[in-house]
C-alpha cells in the first residue's frame, strides 16, 4: 500500500484552497490545514476525515512568519515529511487606488504575497534537504493583466510570478529535485465576495465568466503530480495574458472603460465584516453566491491535462493517412 502524500494547504477553509483540500482529501492525502478561522478549520478537518483523509488543524496567520514555519514543523511531526506545499491564502479590497489606506494595502500585501514567500521558505527549509517536494503557487491570470479596484492584490500576483521565477532559476543552478510551478486561475465563484473589504457602491463580483473552484482544485491537483513551469487554467486566463502580452494599451483603456462595472453587481453593497484583518466567524465552504452563473467544466483545462494523449493520437492518425497516400 502506498504512503498518503503529505500535504500542506494555505487559506485551506474556504473558496479555492477548501476545494483543493477535499481534492487531495479523496486521495487519502494527509493534509495540514492552514487558516486563521477556528470553526472552519473544525468544519474543514471533518470533511477531509468523512472524504478519506486525515487532517490537522493549524490556526495560523501566514503574515507571521515564525508561526508558519512552526507550523510546517507540526505537520511533519505528525504525519511525517510534507511532499506538497500549496500556497494559496489570500485577501483583497476592492476599491479605487486613490481610497485605499497604506495599512489595508500592506495587509494584502503580508497576506497575499509574503504569505506565499513565507510557506515557500518554510516548505524549501524541509524538501532542499531531501532534495524532493513541490511547491504549487495558486495564482491568477491578474499575475500577468492588472486590472482596475484591485491595485494590491493586482501588484502582489505580480510579485508572486516575480519571486517564483527567481526562485526556479537558483533550483536549476543548485541541480535540485525540488519543483515550483504556478497555476494562473481566472474568476472563481468562491467566498471571498462575501467577505472581501470594498468601498464600491454596489457589491462585488468576479468578472464573468466564472468557473466553479473544483476546477481550480483539479489544476492544482495536476500541477502538483505533473510540475511544469506554469499552467494557465481556463480560456479566459488564456486571453487576458496574450492579450496584455500583444496589446497591453489597447487593455488598458478596455478596463479602464469596463472593468469598474464588470467587477459589481446591480446590488447596492451593504455594511457587512470584512476578513482583511480578522477572519469572518462560521464556515463558508468552497464556493460562492454565483453557483448560476458558474461553470463546472473547463474545455481549455481538459485539452492541457490531457495534451500528450492528443499529440499521441495526432501523431498515429498522422501516419495512417501517410500509409494510405502511400498505397495509393
Amino acid at each position: 500500500m502506498n504512503k498518503p502524500e503529505v500535504v500542506v494547504v494555505t487559506g485551506a477553509t474556504a473558496g479555492a484552497g477548501r476545494a483543493i483540500v477535499e481534492r487531495f482529501a479523496r486521495d487519502g492525502a494527509h493534509i495540514g490545514l492552514i487558516a486563521r478561522g477556528q470553526a472552519a478549520l473544525e468544519v474543514t478537518k471533518a470533511e477531509v476525515e468523512r472524504l478519506g483523509g486525515k487532517a490537522l488543524m493549524l490556526p495560523v496567520d501566514v503574515a507571521d512568519a515564525a508561526a508558519v514555519d512552526a507550523a510546517a514543523s507540526k505537520v511533519e511531526e505528525t504525519f511525517g515529511p510534507i511532499d506538497i506545499w500549496i500556497n494559496d491564502a489570500m485577501t483583497s479590497v476592492f476599491a479605487p487606488f486613490k481610497d485605499m489606506q497604506a495599512d489595508d494595502f500592506a495587509r494584502v500585501t503580508d497576506v497575499t504575497y509574503h504569505g506565499y514567500v513565507y510557506g515557500t521558505m518554510a516548505a524549501l527549509k524541509r524538501m532542499l534537504p531531501r532534495d524532493r517536494g513541490v511547491i504549487v503557487h495558486v495564482g491568477s491570470a491578474l499575475a500577468y493583466r492588472s486590472i482596475p479596484l484591485q491595485s494590491a492584490y493586482c501588484g502582489a500576483k505580480h510579485a508572486i510570478r516575480g519571486f517564483t521565477d527567481s526562485l526556479r532559476c537558483e533550483l536549476i543552478h543548485d541541480g535540485s529535485n525540488v519543483k515550483i510551478t504556478m497555476v494562473q486561475m481566472p474568476a472563481l465563484n468562491t467566498p471571498q465576495f462575501r467577505w472581501v473589504k470594498s468601498l464600491l457602491p454596489h457589491k462585488a463580483q468576479p468578472v464573468p465568466p466564472i468557473f466553479q473552484p473544483e476546477v481550480a482544485a483539479e489544476a492544482v491537483y495536476y500541477a502538483a503530480h505533473h510540475p511544469r513551469r506554469e499552467m494557465y487554467v481556463g480560456y479566459t486566463s488564456v486571453q487576458a495574458i496574450l492579450g496584455n502580452k500583444f496589446f497591453p494599451g489597447i487593455m488598458d483603456r478596455y478596463l479602464g472603460k469596463t472593468g469598474y462595472q464588470a467587477q459589481q453587481t446591480s446590488e447596492e453593497r451593504e455594511e457587512r465584516p470584512n476578513n482583511l484583518w480578522e477572519p469572518v466567524p462560521g464556515d463558508f465552504g468552497a464556493h460562492g453566491v454565483f453557483d448560476d452563473r458558474a461553470r463546472s467544466f473547463s474545455p481549455q483545462l481538459w485539452l492541457d491535462t490531457h495534451r500528450r494523449w492528443i499529440a499521441a493520437g495526432a501523431g498515429l492518425v498522422g501516419v495512417a493517412v501517410a500509409a494510405a497516400l502511400a498505397r495509393h
